[in-house]
């Protein structure tokens, strides 16, 4: 896949023209963080995870996101109602296993989601790729224990199984998807210490494959985006509160120039 400056700055465009709506059942630790990002970039949030609600919530909605952060049994149920319905649409799914390894709870809730309902996208780290395959796999509660180049050979096994889109977040983020694997080299040392800017990366996901159902080039595009955005907010910031709050205003300001200017990648 040839990813290109032009072609990220038209789905940026396509997405500000549409504000396309993303529904997410995400956790309490990001809401608010996602919903601000994918307002940010141009897109429209919802945050909905009643049981009750969450099927007429994708019959409205571009993508859908899933994010396990902060289980509990009757958010699974919604999660699993919400997947169905969005298959029966053929809406985009995007899975976020966070924490997978850390306990049995999420590792097999994880692994349940995606053997039932396969995702269009699955957006971990490495430590969290690994864990949905492999039982020795572990977290360090919600982060890493490895680095993202690690975990392409099992991101690649992800792929073969189950279809999906796979994207290994970190210093470099892999997209993997057949046998294509494209780099993305952006981003800030300073971003992994705001929380959250993993679950707000799946949630871009979201954003671009509900305009663009390539979904390895809606992928690499949101990475790219997130990376890009997470630069220019560490210009001379002081700390990672500030970096915070000028991510959004990096988003909400990014220019096809801020992309041409700044997109590493390779593949």
């Amino acid at each position: 896949m040839k990813l290109t400056a032009s072609g990220i700055w038209s789905s940026v465009v396509e997405i500000r023209r549409k504000s396309p709506v993303v529904h997410n059942i995400t956790n309490y630790v990001a809401m608010n963080n996602s919903a601000n990002a994918l307002l940010a970039l141009g897109a429209s949030p919802v945050m909905a995870h009643a049981e009750e609600e969450v099927e007429d919530m994708v019959n409205i909605s571009g993508a859908l996101v899933i994010n396990i952060g902060t289980l509990s049994p009757h958010w699974i149920r919604a999660m699993f109602r919400a997947a169905y319905q969005a298959r029966d649409r053929n809406i985009p799914i995007i899975l976020d296993p966070v924490g997978a390894g850390a306990t049995a709870y999420r590792t097999s809730t994880a692994r349940e989601l995606l053997q039932k309902i396969p995702p269009s996208i699955i957006r971990g780290n490495a430590s969290e790729i690994m864990a949905i395959l492999e039982d020795t796999a572990k977290t360090k509660g919600v982060d890493s224990t490895a680095a993202s180049h690690t975990a392409v050979d099992i991101a690649r096994q992800l792929n073969r199984t189950y279809g999906s889109v796979v994207c290994v977040s970190g210093e470099t983020d892999y997209i993997i998807y057949g046998d294509d694997v494209t780099k993305i080299m952006n981003g800030h040392p300073m971003m992994t210490r705001v929380t959250g800017m993993g679950c707000i990366a799946t949630a871009l996901c979201g954003a671009f494959a509900a305009i663009n159902h390539a979904f390895a080039e809606a992928t690499a595009q949101a990475m790219a985006v997130m990376g890009i955005a997470g630069e220019i907010a560490a210009e001379d910031v002081p700390g990672p509160g500030s970096l915070q709050l000028r991510f959004l205003d990096a988003l909400y300001r990014l220019s096809e120039e801020d992309i041409k200017r700044s997109l590493k990648t390779e593949g």
